[in-house]
């Protein structure tokens, strides 16, 4: 089929049409209801439903189950509001995929982008190259990151950047002497992207049953889910033992095999799992004490959503290597990397010769020019100072006050990530709750509920997690916890009828 005939009748969305939107400055919305029975950005919706499900394979999708369905198609984002074609205005909860940061309309990082693509829209690193984004960005990075790091390695990708980190560690043993360090050592739940290396580092069961998942070498031990795991300890308890599973492990396996230990600071999509404090120092001292390197994951945590730079800096540990992506450029241009120890650089520039890696566009320019941008926002705008003093406290009162909902048992926050548990029956304790059992997908008809009604909520298993834009204010943060309380209301009235509460 031609193109032209499959796209007929298909219009891009005019972002100058009549979109329920009234404008105070230029380029700048203020949020409001789209115009009833009018056509909602220029787009047909039941035909790009069409053209998507015959053309389209979405990530972690049921194809079949979305094509009956039909995609939601999202036309316009400003702020931390989004708009579907059907010109429903949506709170993004999740800031699109944990990325964007400054909020959507950023003019600015979109200037940014479109000047360098003028001037030098790509050349590689390869062949003794290089470009000024990417120099520019390597020595703003080093500024930003711990004080000893002061080298980044670029990919596209948070999956990328977990692929090279997991290279970097063994290279790094080779120049060391010790190629036989080859055992890298990740936790149940936690997620570290969907490459083959990416996948086996998750602990994600559901992925490594659809493949030869882990590879060799990569091994696992539970997470520091205190209300799943800990009963009858107190959370500073728990932390120490969670934590000693890496020393028993190590001690399995033979410290002289063992590579690397890596965790995100805060599990996200294992579900906004907040270790206690006592975890991290301890994964520190367990990790000098055998020598082996520490790869702190901060694809999620890194540049503010935890209410610092990095999530490191708030957990008591000094990494060797950190993979980020997402926020570095707030999600308008794919970026990841490795920010690079002291430790480590200086093997691979004094003693490794070649380092066999990298990509295509390993220190893309556009890219590259798009995250300086962010950067400056972050800075100059005290948005992570903001998360940390203001909005973040202020988050975690009002997700906190949800635990007073007959749904749900638990409910905790950091910076801009937050987690509950939606339950069946409620406890004396966080460990006494009863939970509903797992294939009534209990946190699906929650998450259908609060799309329907114009917040971004993602559910794991049964638990709840939001991680809104870092620039939320406390007022939009009334609105959007208003609304999942709305919407934790009519998932109870749907599991009362349905007799899912006993």
């Amino acid at each position: 089929m031609a193109i032209d005939s499959m796209v007929a009748g298909v219009r891009a969305p005019d972002l100058e049409a009549d979109d329920g939107l009234t404008r105070d400055t230029p380029g700048r919305a203020t949020p409001g209801r789209a115009t009833p029975g009018r056509a909602k950005l220029g787009t047909d919706t039941a035909e790009l439903q069409r053209l998507d499900a015959a053309h389209y394979l979405h990530p972690f999708t049921d194809h079949g189950a979305l094509r009956d369905q039909g995609a939601r198609v999202m036309v316009r984002g400003d702020g931390i509001y989004l708009w579907d074609s059907e010109g429903h205005r949506i709170i993004d909860g999740m800031s699109g995929l944990w990325c964007v940061n400054v909020g959507y309309g950023r003019a600015s990082i979109v200037d940014a982008a479109a000047r360098q693509m003028t001037a030098l829209p790509f050349y590689n690193s390869f062949f003794n190259t290089t470009n000024v984004p990417a120099v520019r960005l390597a020595a703003r990075l080093a500024a930003l990151a711990p004080e000893h790091f002061r080298h980044v390695f670029f990919t596209s990708s948070g999956s990328e950047a977990n692929d090279t980190a997991v290279r970097m560690a063994w290279r790094y043993w080779q120049l060391m002497g010790q190629p036989q360090r080859q055992a890298i050592i990740s936790r149940r739940n936690a997620y570290h992207g969907s490459t083959i290396a990416g996948a086996s580092l998750g602990g994600m069961a559901g992925m490594h049953a659809q493949g030869a998942l882990p590879i060799p070498g990569i091994h696992h031990i539970e997470q520091p889910h205190f209300v799943e795991l800990g009963r009858g300890m107190s959370e500073a308890e728990f932390g120490l033992k969670a934590a000693r599973w890496l020393e028993e492990k190590i001690l399995e396996l033979g410290p002289e095999h063992v590579a690397a230990f890596i965790g995100e600071p805060v599990q996200g999509a294992g579900g906004v799992i907040i270790p206690p404090r006592t975890y991290w120092p301890e994964i520190q001292r367990i990790c000098d004490r055998y020598g082996i390197l520490l790869i702190s994951d901060e694809v999620i945590c890194g540049f503010g959503r935890l209410g610092a730079w990095f999530g490191c800096e708030l957990m008591g540990m000094r990494p060797d290597l950190i993979p980020f992506a997402k926020g570095v450029t707030s999600g308008y241009v794919p970026l990841g990397g490795v920010l690079v120890s002291d430790r480590v650089a200086d093997a691979l520039v004094e003693k490794g010769g070649d380092f066999n890696h990298g990509f295509t566009y390993s220190g893309h320019p556009v890219a590259c020019a798009a995250a300086l941008e962010n950067l400056r926002i972050l800075v100059e705008e005290g948005v992570i100072d903001k998360v940390a003093q203001e909005t973040g406290p202020y988050l975690k009162a009002a997700f906190g006050a949800l635990a007073s909902h007959p749904l749900v048992g638990h409910a905790e926050s950091l910076g801009m990530a937050a987690g509950l548990n939606l339950v069946r029956r409620k406890g004396a304790t966080v460990h006494d709750c009863e939970p509903f059992a797992r294939e009534l997908g209990v946190g699906m008809l929650c998450r259908g509920h609060m799309f329907d009604n114009g917040v971004i909520m993602r559910a794991v298993g049964d638990r709840m997690i939001v991680a809104p834009p870092l620039v939320i204010t406390c007022a939009e943060i009334d609105e959007m916890v208003g609304r999942i309380r709305a919407c934790l209301d009519l998932t109870l009235s749907d599991v009362q009828r349905r007799g899912w509460l006993g």
